[in-house]
């Protein structure tokens, strides 16, 4: 029996959120699946294990065709995904099945090891499932190289179905030019001594420090392009780095509304935040409906200085200023709002003939 079984009459009177609850105190979960670190507050939907900040960043970076995460206070949470998770079967028997065939020269993770050991980890135990058992989920290949080849085939097969994915994306060549906030970015500054990452490698997804979240609501569209016969089925990726998160399609809308949350971890170099929209196709290749770039940058210095100076009324911490030589329809205002670093953004979309689309962001520390 799953130890994870729940009584079909109980799950009837309890909310989603506290049935997450129930299942973050079984033994398995109250510990990351791949370090240890105790209380896990994140969970990968794909593989159903309980994982801590530091580990989430590195699923978010595989994609979300292979690991996709959620939080399990940040995030709401249906009955029917938790019904998902749970029968999954937690992180005891999962570990059993994805660490099966672990040699015993490989060090798994401990709560204090770096981003890297963390990374190659990862990779192998999900992305390459290098130490996945049989099916019966004990039983490993008597071949080790036959089954370090299985491994590697279905790690190309994840990358090329990435790459083709990546393929799809309009060109970007255009886009630096408009980037909200670049005269915002000089005049707040980089991170100064703390930044490590130029002794680091990036040409490896994953292999970053993470110094934040960032939440983003999609809210809506406004007067989007028809790339149907009168309308559109669009849909929004958001890229931060390495990682890409996508909305759900909205069929036959050229002014949907999302109001979608989805969360992407900042890396140490904060990159521009990519937004694109696409049109969904059935029998061909989705097609472009505009894109924009958004500065971050700004909004964490601002979300670093609240935390030191522990202020609690609402109140206004800056904008950027709507003008000809950026993206934005209206000023975007940053604020403090209930102890939120928060900023409402509404883009004016490029390389298109006509949309709009607002968003709210909101930068989340690392300890939530």
């Amino acid at each position: 029996m799953s130890i994870q079984h729940e009584n079909s009459e109980t799950k009837n009177v309890i909310c989603p959120q506290k049935r997450l609850e129930n299942l973050m105190h079984h033994a398995g979960n109250k510990f990351c699946a791949d370090c240890g670190t105790t209380e896990p507050r994140w969970v990968s939907s794909s593989f159903g294990v309980f994982i801590c900040i530091k580990c989430s960043g590195i699923h978010r970076s595989l994609g979300v065709h292979i690991s996709k995460v959620l939080s399990l206070k940040l995030d709401e949470w249906t009955d029917e995904q938790v019904d998902a998770l749970a029968k999954l079967g937690g992180n005891t028997l999962l570990n059993k099945k994805y660490e099966a065939c672990l040699p015993s020269n490989i060090r798994k993770p401990k709560p204090h090891s770096s981003i890297e050991e963390r990374s190659e980890f990862i990779r192998r135990k999900y992305e390459m499932q290098q130490f996945i058992g049989y099916d019966d989920g004990l039983s490993c290949p008597i071949v080790p190289s036959q089954g370090r080849s299985i491994s590697l085939a279905l790690a190309q097969s994840s990358t090329s179905y990435y790459n083709s994915f990546m393929d799809n994306k309009p060109s970007e060549k255009h886009q630096s030019k408009h980037r909200i906030g670049n005269t915002f970015r000089n005049s707040w500054g980089r991170k100064d001594s703390e930044h490590k990452s130029a002794k680091k490698s990036t040409s490896l997804a994953g292999m970053v420090e993470f110094v934040g979240l960032i939440k983003v609501n999609v809210v809506k569209g406004t007067h989007l392009a028809i790339r149907d016969v009168m309308t559109s089925d669009p849909y929004v990726i958001l890229s931060l780095g390495h990682q890409s998160v996508k909305t759900r399609v909205i069929k036959s809308n050229l002014n949907p509304v999302w109001n979608e949350s989805l969360m992407l971890s900042i890396p140490e170099n904060i990159p521009p935040l990519k937004v694109l929209v696409y049109d969904k196709d059935t029998f061909s290749t989705d097609d472009f409906m505009g894109e924009a770039g958004i500065d971050i940058q700004p909004l964490v210095i601002a979300a670093k200085a609240y935390e030191k100076l522990n202020i609690n009324e609402s109140m206004q911490l800056g904008k950027f200023v709507a003008s000809k030589d950026n993206t934005l329809v209206r000023d975007g205002i940053i604020s403090l709002d209930e102890g939120k670093i928060k900023q409402e953004i509404s883009l004016r979309l490029q390389n298109i003939e006509r949309g709009e689309l607002e968003l709210e962001l909101e930068c989340v520390p690392l300890t939530q």
